[in-house]
């Protein structure tokens, strides 16, 4: 039986071998770690080419969306990227908090820290910076950020109540986040759930969407608007590897969806006297 701590052991060596591979090596496997053909990471991943601020070499497409676009980043804020792989997000908040602004970045998997402190080291960046973390228990203090954006990472947190309460937990009052993540309408298949690809790859970790966003407003969040919803289609040679024909054919007419969102919500701002609450 899968246990939070195995499937957290099971995301951290599969995100360990892609940090030691680049895009282009990722992008010809079903999950960035394997050689099995079509990609499953990166037939979610957005096109960053133009985003002010891109490195390419930091770009593992391991996203479904580009939170940055909709966070609402000003200069000089402070914000947190979650997950933050090989810094794609980080250098693209950078460029649009500018120099009196600053970056941090969280991911537990420790090859990953390592190939974003590099890339910053190599770019000279003196005010973005890489923690190795639990996003389940964040190494940041609390009410100390102004924006929160995560790509494609959330699903891959098993207790997502606990994630989205430290969200809450480190904005400051009035802050915001701004997450893509991959969210389902109806059930997936248990064979693809049980797949180890499959959960490492954002779709058998992903939630219903509705519960999803019931989540986010359990933890105090206001403002909830989805910002964009988009479906993703994954190829019938990546189902067969774990599908039958038949299988394969009823999930297709199930009526099940796999959903690209990219949400925002607010912290509420601190009350200010005995009558504002």
């Amino acid at each position: 039986m899968d246990t939070p701590e195995n499937l957290k052991e099971l995301v951290r060596e599969k995100y360990s071998q892609i940090a030691l591979q680049d895009r282009t090596t990722n992008a010809t496997s079903c999950c960035g770690a394997t050689g099995c053909g079509e990609p499953v990471y990166n037939i979610m991943a957005e096109d960053y080419a133009t985003e002010s601020g891109y490195v390419p070499e930091a770009d593992l497409g391991l996203g479904c969306g580009i939170p940055t676009q909709h966070a609402g980043i000003e200069p000089g804020m402070t914000v947190l990227d979650l997950g933050s792989g090989a810094g794609n997000d980080v250098f693209v908040a950078r460029q649009l908090v500018g120099p009196n602004g600053k970056v941090l970045g969280v991911d537990f998997t420790p090859a990953m820290v390592a190939k974003a402190r590099q890339n910053a080291d190599t770019l000279g960046y003196n005010n973005v910076e890489f923690r190795e973390g639990d996003i389940e228990h964040l190494p940041i203090g609390g009410g100390t950020i102004d924006t929160v954006v995560s790509n494609c990472v959330l699903n891959l947190v098993p207790n997502k109540a606990q994630a989205f309460a430290e969200i809450f937990r480190v904005l400051k009052p009035g802050g915001h986040f701004c997450i893509s993540d991959i969210v389902l309408v109806g059930e997936l298949p248990a064979a693809i759930r049980q797949a180890a690809e499959f959960y490492a790859g954002c779709v058998s970790g992903a939630q219903q969407e509705a519960d999803y966003l019931a989540i986010v407003r359990e933890a105090g969040f206001e403002g909830l608007e989805v910002r964009v919803r988009r479906e993703i289609h994954i190829p019938d040679a990546i189902l067969a590897e774990v599908l039958d024909g038949p299988a394969l054919q009823a999930f297709r007419s199930s009526g099940t969806g796999i959903f690209s969102i990219t949400l925002r919500a607010t912290k509420p701002k601190a009350c200010c006297g005995p009558d504002c609450c």
